[in-house]
């Protein structure tokens, strides 16, 4: 999901209750803050060598050992405001991509893409999911596009990983 398209989101259903699921029927407690924005630029270098490019806002999300029995969860309207302040100090890049950081004692911290999301009449619910790492350059290093395979072919020596 792009930033803009998170925005739009929380615009239109600005009312409702903005809820994480981090996994399948777990989510972010009531007791959620949104503690850091970031706008990330990424540089990187791939295993065949190839470079990229690309920016993403990293949205952190923080329970507060201090509201751990609070039910309400927070509007989508105060997250906005939130996301608005931090658009005057520090541009949102409309088209980056966008992720969740989380952690909790039972969740190692990850950062997470928004998978799908839904809504009914009180809540909008971002169910939030993490990505496997993969092989850019799978077609430069010979790599076949199956599961194991990838392993064993990418060796020292190949120009590969």
């Amino acid at each position: 999901m792009k930033t803009k398209e998170f925005l739009s989101i929380l615009e239109t259903h600005k009312e409702k209750s903005l809820l994480f699921e981090y996994q399948p029927s777990n989510f972010v407690p009531a007791s959620y803050h949104i503690t850091e924005v970031k706008n990330i630029q990424i540089e990187a270098v791939d295993c065949g060598a190839r470079s990229d490019t690309w920016e993403e806002t990293l949205i952190q999300l923080w329970e507060s050992p201090a509201e751990k029995h609070k039910s309400i969860y927070m509007a989508a309207s105060k997250a906005l405001d939130i996301l608005k302040r931090v658009d005057t100090m520090r541009p949102l890049t409309r088209d980056a991509e966008l992720k969740f950081e989380y952690g909790n004692a039972n969740f190692h911290t990850a950062q997470l893409f928004v998978n799908q999301y839904s809504w009914d009449t009180h809540q909008i619910i971002f169910k939030l999911g993490v990505e496997k790492t993969d092989c850019k350059a799978k077609a430069s290093c010979g790599v076949p596009e199956t599961s194991n395979a990838a392993v064993k072919s990418c060796v020292p020596g190949t120009g590969c990983c």
